[in-house]
């Protein structure tokens, strides 16, 4: 593909808030696209529309290439601003000629370049369209039909729009809460939005479209000499296959390839823009790597469809492979299929620990309130800000898991005294009855008052310095931010709890070891991806407490006599054991 062009227009983005929600599931979604792209390739290979069965008498016709490979060919690519070509004589028109391009031969002399640099019309830069086409022929033979040398079965072609139109948002909703005039000015600065899908464009009136330069056009021509019955051509090849009635062949197929064009570099056309960067590149490109193209946009299309992929993460999945580093790229995809499996062994043994559990000794049941308001704080936020249907299940979904844990780790009682009933939360007589109470209260304590703190602070900040849609949106964006940067703390209670108790014994470490090789994974990703450094540095939280935990664990002896997490003593497990080893014996003697 041509080169990217370094004088590109970045489109404005979509805040730092999006950005997080789109590198929380990147693992995931790498490994689910090149999932369905490998699966949807094999199955329109074998399970593509069988051939009706024919008339005997009426065999059917094989259609093949009427092209022979090598064969040297001419092109032309013209410029215009109408999508029917006819004007050959016009030279201005004319952008770039080659002669002698052998066709399906993979040698260097196959693949040419051009850049230049054009001027836009006045008609281009006021929401103009403008077309490229694109001819090729046999060498020597013109692509004039009025040419008298001009025979249809030596030259095709095909064309594509050079200028795509998006359409924009009329206007910010968000607003210095404060009324800050330089930022109530930011705030009516227009913002491209991608793919036309966002909410806020709805009940507001007609859509104004605006016109983007595509920097960069690739040409490929398919090596592609299959012979396909005339009525059984595959429905992923059909549009792309140009017949020639006459002979009822097809031409070489003409795929302009925008697969690594990425959004943030097309160039926004209006009044101001005199001159635009372009890169033409034609060459040669396989039958298995052209299917593989279309199977992996299809699967872009199938994710967005089901919501579970953002409009532009697509984009930033592309620049991965484009701009990564190719040893990590495929370290990366290992890893990533190990992630959904350790992501649903950590799910199993935190749902079994908490099922199991009979005495919340050693455990910080205050922790389990705070982590369900962070869930919950985040789910606000997600719904606040039009998170995708997938998204906002999964993150209900744990929310669901967290406010049960609250019901395993203290006692829930229904008040029906009053008008309204209402949830009552009582201490467990396992937790209150020792010491692990009290320890508790001080961690929370303490800690409470460096969140609120931290919160009070980063909340002023982002009142002063940032915009908001609305009082209720500062609310949760500040609540949010602080989760991902503070989260940490209500890790903390139970590291004082191990610290004031001196014992580490029978923690749930097979938990804790598979949420760990989980957060090393999203470490990985944070290297890898592209995302704010306030997210980056929230993935390393995990591993600083995890750390202290093993330290822990290292420092303070085992104490078997402790209850455990789920009611039982280390003794009385190896009183067990020995008992059944002692029956065992008995059997064997006897």
């Amino acid at each position: 593909m041509a080169p990217p062009a370094s004088e590109t227009a970045a489109v404005v983005d979509g805040g730092d808030g999006q950005q997080q929600r789109q590198a929380g599931g990147f693992g995931q979604t790498i490994t689910g696209i090149i999932r369905i792209a490998v699966f949807c390739y094999f199955a329109s290979k074998f399970f593509s529309p069988k051939q009706k069965p024919s008339d005997p008498s009426k065999p059917s016709h094989l259609m093949s290439n009427l092209f022979q490979r090598g064969e040297p060919m001419d092109m032309w690519f013209y410029l215009s601003e109408h999508e029917k070509f006819n004007d050959f004589g016009n030279e201005g028109a004319l952008i770039w000629h080659e002669t002698n391009l052998p066709y399906a031969v993979w040698k260097p002399e196959s693949t040419r370049t051009f850049s230049m640099t054009y001027y836009p019309s006045e008609a281009l830069k006021n929401n103009g369209s403008l077309y490229a086409h694109v001819f090729f022929a046999r060498s020597g033979f013109p692509i004039d039909p009025s040419d008298p040398e001009y025979q249809p079965l030596n030259c095709f072609g095909r064309t594509h729009p050079v200028a795509t139109y998006l359409p924009k948002r009329k206007a910010d909703k968000k607003k210095s809460l404060l009324g800050n005039p330089k930022d109530s000015d930011e705030s009516n600065v227009e913002v491209e939005e991608v793919d036309g899908k966002d909410s806020d464009l709805k009940d507001e009136g007609p859509v104004e479209w605006v016109s983007y330069w595509k920097p960069n056009v690739t040409i490929n021509l398919v090596d592609d000499f299959t012979r396909y019955p005339q009525h059984g051509v595959p429905p992923n090849i059909d549009p792309y296959l140009l017949v020639e009635p006459s002979t009822v062949n097809y031409y070489p197929t003409v795929f302009f390839n925008e697969f690594w064009l990425l959004r943030d570099k097309l160039i926004l056309i209006n009044e101001t823009v005199s001159e635009l960067p372009f890169n033409l590149e034609v060459s040669p490109i396989s039958m298995t790597k052209w299917q593989l193209f279309q199977q992996i946009d299809q699967s872009f299309q199938i994710h967005r469809s089901y919501g579970s992929m953002l409009d532009d993460e697509s984009d930033e999945l592309k620049r991965v492979f484009l701009e990564g580093n190719p040893y990590l790229l495929g370290v990366t995809m290992f890893v990533s299929m190990l992630h959904s499996v350790f992501d649903f062994l950590a799910f199993k043994n935190d749902i079994q620990f908490w099922n199991k559990n009979k005495s919340m000794e050693g455990l910080s049941a205050k922790s389990v309130v705070l982590n369900f308001i962070c869930q919950f704080i985040i789910f606000l936020y997600l719904l606040d800000n039009d998170t995708s249907w997938m998204i906002l299940a999964s993150s209900g979904v744990g929310v669901c898991i967290e406010f049960w844990k609250i019901g395993k780790a203290m006692r829930i009682e229904v008040d029906r005294s009053g008008m309204i009933p209402r949830l009552r939360f009582h201490d467990r007589e396992s937790y209150a009855s020792n010491k692990t109470k009290e320890y508790d209260d001080i961690a929370i304590k303490f800690l409470s008052y460096v969140l609120l703190l931290l919160v009070v602070g980063f909340s002023i900040y982002s009142l002063a310095y940032e915009r908001h849609k609305s009082w209720y949106s500062w609310i949760l964006s500040s609540l949010t931010s602080c989760v991902y940067m503070f989260g940490f703390i209500m890790m903390c209670p139970q590291l004082f709890i191990n610290y004031k108790l001196k014992s580490v014994a029978h923690l749930p470490w097979r938990q804790m070891t598979y949420k760990f090789l989980n957060t090393i994974i999203d470490d990985l990703f944070a290297f890898v991806i592209k995302m704010p450094m306030l997210h980056r540095l929230s993935v390393f939280r995990d591993d600083v407490i995890f750390l202290i935990y093993l330290y822990q664990r290292w420092v303070y002896p085992v104490d078997k006599t402790r209850v455990n997490e789920f009611g039982f003593g280390g003794e009385d497990e190896s009183v067990d054991t020995k008992k059944i080893s002692d029956q065992e014996d008995d059997k064997k003697t006897n």
